[in-house]
């Protein structure tokens, strides 16, 4: 049974949905548990203690760029670039150590026949690695779009109009697969419905907003894509 929460006062889109755009980490791939726990262990060693709520907060769904900024805006720019490297390594260690897909997620794809497409704040590198580690690499090669390929990352609504047009899909006719407040924030900013998932770390209430679906178990959304497709906005 569809468990999912429906946002207040969404905001419906007319028409029919002809593109599904799929934030990667925290939604294919199940790493941001991995990238918070390397997070507070940085903060910790470099001289900026971090809870886990503070790096969901700050960090979760931004760009490196952007981490990189408020590293430098703290502890100046040496040591954000002594983080940056670390977290690469680490993160990259504890990937290869174990990493997933997110729950329900390969049985969520294999039974949506929409087009789909990739749009990570995350580098292809980066990308590259998670995707190809856990199986979801081929699915969705030659449609994997980065943060790195415009001028600003998530909240703004850059990276998933580019995505739109370069899957020449208008962004009214889109929907966005999210975990994180700056990514759905990103949604809205680009006139796009979203699906806010409450499985991961993000708290509920954070994706909650006009035009988000919040919903909480991966293998609900075939059936959430299938309603938004019907009606604008899925009514669950």
């Amino acid at each position: 049974m569809i468990t999912s929460i429906e946002a207040e006062a969404a905001t419906p889109t007319a028409g029919p949905v002809e593109l599904v755009i799929f934030d990667c980490d925290g939604v294919l791939v199940d790493s941001e548990r991995i990238a918070t726990r390397v997070q507070v262990a940085l903060g910790a060693q470099l001289g900026w203690p971090l809870t886990e709520a503070e790096v969901i907060e700050r960090f979760i769904g931004r760009s490196s760029a952007s981490v990189r900024e408020q590293v430098a805006a703290r502890l100046g720019p040496e040591t954000a670039r002594v983080w940056d490297e670390r977290f690469a390594r680490l993160h990259a260690e504890a990937v290869d150590a174990g990493l997933t897909p997110v729950e329900g997620l390969p049985e969520a794809l294999d039974e949506i026949t929409l087009p789909t497409c990739v749009a990570s704040s995350g580098s292809h590198e980066k990308m590259r690695h998670t995707l190809g580690r856990t199986g979801l690499y081929d699915r969705f090669a030659g449609r994997i779009h980065s943060a790195t390929e415009v001028p600003r990352g998530k909240p703004a609504p850059d990276l998933f109009l580019y995505a739109a047009a370069r899957m020449g899909v208008a962004p009214s006719a889109c929907v966005v697969v999210e975990d994180s407040r700056p990514g759905v924030e990103a949604a809205r900013a680009a006139g796009m419905r979203s699906f806010g998932y409450a499985g991961g770390l993000t708290p509920a209430a954070a994706l909650v907003g006009p035009g988000t679906v919040v919903f909480t178990d991966m293998r609900e959304l075939p059936a959430l894509l299938a309603a938004a497709g019907d009606s604008g906005v899925a009514r669950v």
